[in-house]
């Protein structure tokens, strides 16, 4: 079989060190599914791994984890979509050609034409997304959900502000917190905010020019700009600080001390079990959550669509489509 082409991260650095290679196609091994890519997404993960921009404490540990001095997993990608071309031993409930999404977490390798999946973790792709929307589904969608309704227990009527309202994650959340009945405040540039109306947020402000004022029963920072000491003083009684983001030293005191003078520290990974996806599919059926996509980029602009995603300022999620374009993906 002719070998696939893959978005290779040879080394940590900028943008600029990825590049497209011919490796040899995975065979699926027991459990698993292999799926011919046809879009997949470049989430802020997949930029921080590429440039170790590792939130503060976390250096030695991760090194150890994904590669000392260049990632141990040279192919990166988390989610994709595609079709079923075979399946592993075991495997049931699949066809080859069949249409799928999945996640394969910090593994890494949905940026090739062909990637290996549990398939515990592949789903069939509802006709109501596109390709593209399949592709972005799951990151920000699985790590919204996990905070809001795992973590905070958000309820209707409660006070939420999103911080970074307008990222996948962030936008995922406005749509989770709309479907609860939160009333929502969304953080973010201002060309963003009719984007954050749109999804639901009653209120929305310029990080740039406007201060967060009043108080709320649940903060969600997603951008790492709203630590506890900033955020304490705009937290009602009773109120939860959602660190999406945080340093080791910020996490480790959420961890040992997470509640303080009647208020709550929640911070630390989101998993991405089968249950946690099928919970995200049944939200995307009920009409309470659909990935909005960025900006999509062709394989051979995979670099251009990590520059975009390591400014921080992109909106949504960032896809790289496969050649051909998906013909259920065009107009």
């Amino acid at each position: 079989m002719s070998p696939m082409k893959a978005a290779v991260t040879p080394t940590y650095g900028p943008p600029d060190v990825v590049r497209i290679e011919e490796r040899p196609i995975p065979e699926p091994k027991r459990g698993e599914v292999r799926v011919r890519v046809t879009a997949t997404s470049v989430s802020i993960a997949d930029a921080r791994i590429r440039g170790f921009d590792i939130p503060k404490g976390y250096g030695l540990l991760l090194r150890l984890v994904m590669g000392w001095r260049r990632p141990r997993h040279v192919v990166q990608g988390h989610e994709c979509t595609g079709v079923v071309d075979r399946l592993g031993k075991g495997v049931s409930g699949f066809a080859p050609g069949d249409r799928v999404m999945g996640t394969i977490g910090l593994k890494g390798g949905c940026h090739a034409e062909y990637v290996c999946l549990p398939a515990e973790r592949v789903f069939s792709v509802p006709d109501s997304l596109s390709a593209t929307q399949a592709a972005g589904f799951f990151f920000g969608g699985l790590t919204a959900a996990g905070f809001l309704i795992d973590k905070a227990h958000l309820a209707r009527g409660e006070t939420l502000l999103i911080n970074g309202a307008t990222g996948a994650v962030g936008i995922a959340a406005l749509q989770i917190a709309r479907h609860i009945g939160a009333r929502i405040t969304a953080v973010g540039r201002r060309d963003n905010h009719a984007l954050a109306r749109e999804l639901g947020a009653q209120t929305c402000l310029d990080y740039r020019s406007e201060p967060v004022a009043g108080t709320f029963d649940v903060i969600m920072d997603t951008a790492g700009t709203l630590p506890w000491p900033r955020a304490r003083d705009h937290l009602a009684p009773g109120g939860r600080l959602l660190m999406v983001v945080s340093t080791l030293v910020q996490m480790l005191g959420a961890i040992l001390r997470p509640r303080r003078a009647g208020l709550r520290l929640l911070a630390g990974e989101v998993t991405e079990t089968p249950a946690a996806m099928a919970r995200l599919l049944q939200l995307h059926r009920d009409g309470a959550y659909t990935p909005v996509i960025g900006q999509v980029f062709e394989f051979e602009d995979i670099v251009e669509a990590h520059r975009l995603v390591s400014t921080h300022h992109k909106q949504g999620c960032v896809v790289v489509t496969m050649p051909p374009l998906p013909e259920e993906d065009k107009p």
